[in-house]
Order: C-alpha cells, then structure tokens, then sequence
C-alpha cells in the first residue's frame, strides 16, 4: 500500500475514534455504509495451543445500519439509563494494516484496539481489547465503513454491558 492511502485510512479511523469518544454518535453513524454488517464473535476458552478460539456463528452482537441508528436514537432518550451520567471512554487504535479488497475501492483493513471505560467515581476502568477485521469502501462522499468484524482477546468480557461501539 502506499503512504498515502495508509495516511488516510489510518486518519479515518482515527477520527471515528475522536467521534465515538466525544459521543458524537449521529456523526459516527455517517461513516457506517448504508449496507453494514457490525458484529462480534464470542471467544471461548479451548484446550490446546491450535485454532483461534472464536465461535463465529455465535455473536454478541450481528447489526445493520437500521439497528445501529435505533441505537444511537435511544442513546439520546431517558431509557438510556445505562448512560446516564455518561461514562467516559476512550479508543485507542494500532497496527493498521490494509490490504485490496475483493471489489474496487474496498479495503480489507486489520486493527487492534483497546477500548476503556469509567463510570461516575468508580476507581475500576472496564476494558474490552482485541482485534478488528475491517472493510472500509471509498465512496463518493468518503470513507464509509461496509463490514466491521471485532475479535475480543477476552474470552470472559469485563464490561458491565456492551452499550459501547468498537
């Protein structure tokens, strides 16, 4: 790849970061494709040193652009009471990697993150961490996001909930 696709990219994701951590979720939802699919695998915990420990076809969660805009809408409700205060969060991106995608202007684009969280004046951060398979598709108005596949490195996850974005 070159540097400046990488620099691009790697801006990209970094700007999402700096709208989910500042909670500009309406925004954010402006980089997700129209045709989306956002989800997490669960990890187990297995015997033995080979295979990765990930159940694909049983997730956390498996959205679409429609489920993630109803919840970004309830978000800004009172039945959000898991928000409410607000935690403060942050996202922290790495090890980008970007690789052609199967269609023009597709991008397959590994990353690691790490994800914190504190709620009110509790002394515990949560924390999620792992990896993200990514396909980002340059786009008329953009960058978008058009798969989003998140590899936690936890098999049991210390987070209160998954309220979060990753």
């Amino acid at each position: 790849m070159n540097s400046k696709l990488q620099y691009q990219i790697s801006n990209f994701l970094y700007h999402e970061a700096y709208l989910l951590d500042h909670r500009k979720y309406e925004e954010w939802l402006n980089l997700l494709a129209d045709d989306i699919v956002y989800r997490m695998p669960v990890r187990v915990t297995t015997e033995g040193k080979n295979g990765s420990n990930l159940v694909d076809d049983m997730t956390y969660f498996e959205e679409t652009k429609k489920s993630l805009t109803t919840r970004v809408k309830r978000l800004y409700t009172t039945s959000a009471w898991v928000e409410n205060p607000a935690p403060r969060q942050r996202h922290f991106i790495s090890n980008i990697f970007i690789e052609p995608g199967l269609q023009s202007e597709e991008y397959q684009v590994r990353s690691y993150f790490l994800f914190l969280r504190s709620r009110g004046s509790d002394l515990n951060a949560e924390q999620l961490f792992g990896e993200r398979a990514d396909v980002l598709r340059k786009e008329n108005e953009g960058w978008r996001i058009a798969s989003r596949t998140i590899y936690p490195d936890q098999a049991v996850l210390g987070v209160m909930n998954l309220s979060m974005f990753l």
